[in-house]
């Protein structure tokens, strides 16, 4: 697989028809700089009517005040239009007047929209959505026992074609904070920031801001770039089905540079990470597959040029998804949170037979000074990796807990060249140490 992945294929925006420009203020009535339920619900209903309003050509802009909004924010079916934030959309954390999507009580989304084609979301500075999600998180641990994962995505977009997000910042999502299924998705020059603290680095305190995932993407053509995101779940986060995707240049601190959780009857492929910068991240590289019925492939992926300093758990993870999906936290679906650390009768550690890592290359990786171990490599006996390059991946000064100063490391064929060190204990050994002679 080459490097430049997908950057030829990459959405072009057509250009827009000439249409109105409707101020969010001026023209739908917004109230700005008062936060009462009242004025929240007023703006919600605003911003709905006026999306629903929208023609090919039309530019909404957001002006730069602070607009607090209700949310169950719905639009479909956009077509050739421009939403244009410079100021801030703050979501309500009203949880109980929040609205609801079903009868079962499942909550709406911020913003969502379906089916939207050829939009574009900017700001003529920085714009923000904020989605105040501390009230969501609740008392850290006991917030999620409430709520579990019944809490809004910030932006959510359903079957989208050349969509174009940029200079925004998104803030305090409650969950998901980024969600997209799309063919043809730019996302550049934006931020996401989730945090509980403000500390330089991931407290157990902050990791309690469960699930608030960064760009959660699938499908096909998508280039995320000169992006910073700091978070308490997957920084970028490819998902199942995609093709055809490129991230570089993005600094992330969070779960990992992650493909995945990965299921059943879904496969991705052609995927790059490059020239990418972690800071006191928890996990750096993490490709995942859960536990699944039906076969599940993800081939052709290239990380290159990545530094990873101080991750508080591993640098590198390639295997089992880490995670627990439940109340009863401390078992793996399919490999727990707790593992190894705790006995396998209570913290188990499953490899879904079924899930294909295949054509699999980390190419000029520098991780230093790790908390823990360098990282695991492992798949099922019955189905092992295939074609899995370590070229000049470098762990300096590693941990030596949980599986001493080396990786995990179990049915991979694996080959590790250049100035691989420490080489993964079941892969061939090529690197420039191999053959020196003295």
């Amino acid at each position: 697989m080459t490097s430049t992945t997908c950057l030829l294929c990459i959405c072009a925006l057509a250009p827009l028809a000439q249409g109105r420009t409707i101020d969010f203020k001026a023209d739908a009535g917004a109230v700005p700089e008062e936060h009462t339920l009242e004025v929240a619900q007023k703006n919600g209903a605003a911003l709905n009517s006026t999306l629903a309003s929208l023609q090919p050509g039309d530019v909404l802009i957001i002006p730069n005040s602070t607009f607090a909004i209700m949310g169950g924010i719905y639009a479909q079916g956009l077509d050739s239009v421009t939403i244009r934030i410079d100021g801030t959309l703050e979501f309500s954390d009203d949880i109980k007047h929040w609205p609801r999507k079903d009868a079962k009580g499942r909550v709406a989304e911020c913003i969502q929209l379906d089916n939207p084609r050829n939009v574009t979301l900017t700001a003529s500075g920085k714009g923000t959505l904020n989605g105040q999600g501390k009230k969501w998180w609740g008392i850290p641990g006991i917030g999620y026992l409430i709520r579990v994962e019944n809490r809004p995505r910030l932006m959510k977009i359903n079957n989208g074609k050349d969509i174009l997000v940029e200079n925004l910042l998104f803030k305090d999502s409650p969950y998901w904070t980024f969600s997209a299924y799309v063919d043809g998705l730019e996302i550049r020059n934006s931020d996401i920031d989730v945090r509980r603290m403000h500390d330089d680095g991931h407290s157990i305190i902050d990791i309690t801001a469960f699930n608030t995932d960064g760009f959660d993407v699938g499908g096909k053509n998508i280039w995320i770039h000169d992006c910073n995101i700091w978070n308490q779940d997957d920084s970028v986060c490819i998902k199942g089905n995609t093709e055809n995707m490129l991230v570089e240049r993005v600094n992330a601190s969070g779960f990992g540079l992650t493909i995945g959780s990965v299921g059943g009857g879904t496969t991705i492929r052609n995927i790059t990470f490059r020239d990418c910068y972690m800071h006191k991240t928890i996990k750096g590289i993490y490709m995942k597959f859960r536990a699944m019925n039906h076969a599940a492939l993800v081939a052709d992926v290239l990380y290159e040029n990545i530094v990873i300093d101080e991750p508080s758990q591993y640098g590198i993870w390639i295997g089992p998804a880490q995670q627990s999906d439940s109340r009863t936290f401390w078992r793996g679906h399919p490999c727990s949170i707790f593992w190894p650390q705790l006995p396998g009768w209570i913290a188990n550690c499953d490899v879904p037979a079924l899930g294909t890592y295949e054509n699999i290359t980390l190419r000029n990786i520098t991780i230093n000074n790790p908390k823990g171990s360098p990282g695991l490599i492992y798949a099922n006996k019955t189905n092992p990796m295939k074609n899995v390059v370590f070229d000049n991946v470098k762990v300096n000064n590693p941990g030596s807990h949980p599986f001493g100063k080396t990786y995990f490391c179990e049915n991979v064929h694996g080959v590790a060249t250049g100035d691989t060190s420490p080489v993964p204990p079941c892969f061939e050994d090529r690197t420039s140490k191999a053959v020196l002679v003295v």
